[in-house]
């Protein structure tokens, strides 16, 4: 089953340029290059669905009231930070769109059984020659 990408609207995102931290000598000192990232996941046009199994991930990025922060300062340019920062959170979004498979329990073959059983009964034999040598 095909699903379309989502893709997020730039508007829906809020960037903001700050100065990076940092090795990068005089530049890092006098350019703000960093960017910081900010996206509304409860106002944002997302399907509910992707919503929620948004939210309920365990990622410390995500705030109690549902914003997504993230910093890029991985490169030089405010520019390049940015695209950074979008990939970065696109490639969240793009890890919960699709919906978990649901998992349908299973009986064990009855070849499984048997070999399980037999794996048990060989290591009961390998340990019961462990004790001591009875005449």
């Amino acid at each position: 089953m095909f699903h379309p990408p989502l893709l997020i609207d730039p508007d829906e995102v809020e960037i903001s340029a700050i100065r990076a931290q940092g090795a990068g000598g005089q530049n890092v000192n006098k350019v703000s290059s960093a960017v910081h990232l900010r996206y509304d996941i409860h106002a944002s046009s997302l399907p509910a669905d992707v919503k929620e199994r948004l939210l309920a991930l365990r990622d410390s990025r995500i705030t109690q009231e549902g914003v997504f922060v993230l910093k890029a300062q991985q490169h030089r340019t405010r520019e390049m930070n940015r695209a950074d920062a979008l990939t970065r959170l696109q490639a969240v979004v793009d890890s919960v769109a699709m919906p978990p498979r649901v998992r349908r329990a299973t009986k064990p073959t009855y070849g499984s059984k048997q070999r399980r059983l037999e794996g048990k009964s060989q290591r009961s034999q390998i340990k019961s020659l462990r004790g001591p040598v009875r005449d």
